[in-house]
């Protein structure tokens, strides 16, 4: 039970032909003029994997440090220049609102985690203050207990 039109052999040469040449998958169905869940179910039926343009790997590595403020501000940037741009496929737009959306997740786990390193600082303070507070004390012969006071 199919509910567009049938594909030509034609067309399942091109698309593995588009899939193979990393095509997106957008770009897929312009050319084949299918719709993109069409693509995607016909792949997944000739065990094609869409390998969709400028997206991450998944295998990249995590970086050692945090990306700063300046550095998370640029990407954001980057992706509301893109935005201006007219004509933007689908992909691009859900790529776009992904950016949008992980730079305010970052914002508000930056903030938790720098008021959390700062919170780390000032027990460390206080941990020392209390260790020379500890060792002032026990060098004051006015502090030690009088042996009358021992059970």
């Amino acid at each position: 039970m199919t509910k567009g039109k049938q594909w030509t052999t034609e067309q399942v040469t091109e698309l593995k032909d588009l899939v193979e040449a990393n095509e997106s998958l957008d770009d897929i169905a312009a050319k084949l003029g299918k719709s993109t869940g069409a693509i995607y179910i016909k792949c997944q039926r000739f065990g094609l994997t869409l390998k969709p343009k400028d997206h991450l790997d998944p295998s990249v590595p995590m970086p050692r440090e945090l990306p700063s403020i300046e550095q998370t501000l640029r990407i954001v940037a980057g992706a509301l220049k893109t935005a201006a741009k007219p004509g933007l496929t689908k992909s691009e737009v859900q790529r776009i609102q992904a950016v949008a959306n992980l730079a305010k997740t970052y914002k508000e786990i930056l903030a938790d985690y720098v008021n959390y390193r700062e919170i780390e600082v000032k027990l460390r303070e206080m941990e020392e203050q209390n260790a020379r507070l500890l060792g002032e004390k026990s060098k004051d012969p006015t502090s030690q207990p009088d042996k009358d006071d021992l059970p």
